[in-house]
């Protein structure tokens, strides 16, 4: 009423002034009610402005945050200070590094003897500050595996705070790569060779798709290796696969798995590895003599003298197992390959034999080697307890 009555007594005042005073008094009216929307709209701009701001300040702190977790990732901090424990972290999530150190198990067995464990414990050492993935055909995403784990080799793994067991599935790893056609197509079954030949295939496409180091499983590792690109010379003029290192996308790597699935013959040992790397790299280099310890280049690819990894060449692989009167240095060496492959007596590290193996193991993997000497103990009580 109060209102009504005002607009009423209004009206009335208004049309009492001359015409020139209300035209003044209405410009005066539109005036406030122009000045009230627009204040209004300034007022959401306002708070419009501050949620952008908001928003913006959330989108920076999801970047830096991002940018400190790949730095941490890159620096070593990642494995102490990881924001979720490793078990949760994918495949890919820890490849997409690209400073992997790879080793693969492509039989089904579920532990892994000592020198494999030697091989993964010695590079977690040794490379501290980048991840170490063993990959195992005989796992599964449902198996669980932690320090608890009743297999030893997975427990002592496990409990190494930059060493990742995930399973080999190599129709994933294949995809987008010129294997995946003949991963297809092949019957492994029908492969004499099938536990190399995939362990061959699979290395090239992990390097491929990621980059990293690519290690056999009875490598130990002494010195870290200060090359990008490199192939490992087994002697002069021949390459070996059991050791190489390229960045993610590689054109080598690629001719490689190309070569791999035109050159294939599973019945020759070795023509999808070493004789593989080897065919590839005289393709584009001029292969020489090694005259010394020195390594030779081509094409920005580093091919490191056999004394880098093979002071001990294949034939005299058993020495490694023997009591030797001068323990050598091995200052040349990056790593040191057992040749597993040619102990087909299945020499082992026996503790207090005082062999060169058994030294290596007490220097460079000092758990699988206490691990040993339990297992050891608990045999012989084992041994007596049957005895009585």
């Amino acid at each position: 009423m109060i209102q009504t009555v005002w607009v009423s007594s209004s009206r009335s005042w208004a049309s009492r002034r001359p015409d020139g005073q209300r035209t003044s008094w209405k410009c005066g009216f539109i005036r406030t009610i122009i000045q009230h929307i627009c204040l209004r709209h300034h007022f959401k701009a306002q708070r419009k402005t501050r949620m952008l701001k908001k928003i913006h300040i959330c989108l920076c702190f999801f970047f830096v945050s991002g940018i400190l977790y790949e730095i941490s990732l890159l620096s070593g901090c990642f494995f102490s200070c990881m924001p979720m424990p490793k078990q949760f972290l994918t495949p890919e999530q820890v490849l997409n590094l690209g400073r992997s150190i790879i080793f693969l198990e492509t039989t089904e067995r579920l532990e892994p003897p000592p020198l494999v464990s030697c091989s993964v414990e010695s590079a977690a050492r040794i490379y501290q500050d980048r991840p170490i993935i063993l990959f195992m055909k005989g796992l599964t995403n449902d198996t669980v595996l932690d320090s608890n784990s009743s297999y030893t080799a997975f427990s002592l793994l496990s409990s190494m705070k930059n060493v990742f067991l995930f399973p080999l599935q190599m129709e994933t790893i294949f995809q987008e790569t010129p294997l995946l056609q003949w991963y297809n197509e092949v019957d492994p079954e029908e492969e004499k060779n099938w536990v190399h030949v995939s362990s061959d295939a699979s290395r090239l496409a992990l390097i491929w798709k990621y980059g990293g180091i690519y290690m056999d499983t009875d490598v130990i590792s002494i010195r870290p290796i200060p090359e990008g690109s490199f192939l490992a010379a087994q002697k002069s003029r021949f390459s070996s696969n059991g050791i190489f290192g390229f960045p993610a996308h590689h054109k080598f790597i690629w001719d490689c798995m190309e070569n791999f699935v035109l050159k294939y013959n599973g019945n020759i040992w070795g023509n999808q590895g070493p004789f593989l790397m080897t065919r590839m790299l005289k393709a584009i280099c001029n292969l020489t003599d090694f005259e010394g310890v020195e390594d030779h280049s081509c094409q920005n690819i580093s091919f490191l003298n056999p004394q880098r990894f093979y002071p001990i060449p294949y034939p005299a692989w058993s020495r490694y197992y023997d009591v030797w009167d001068k323990v050598p240095d091995f200052n040349h060496s990056y790593a040191l390959h057992l040749w597993n492959f040619m102990n087909r007596n299945r020499k082992a590290v026996v503790p207090g034999s005082n062999s060169l193996a058994e030294k290596l193991y007490k220097t460079y993997c000092p758990s699988t080697y206490e691990d040993l000497i339990q297992n050891a103990e608990l045999s012989v009580f084992a041994s007596y307890e049957d005895s009585v």
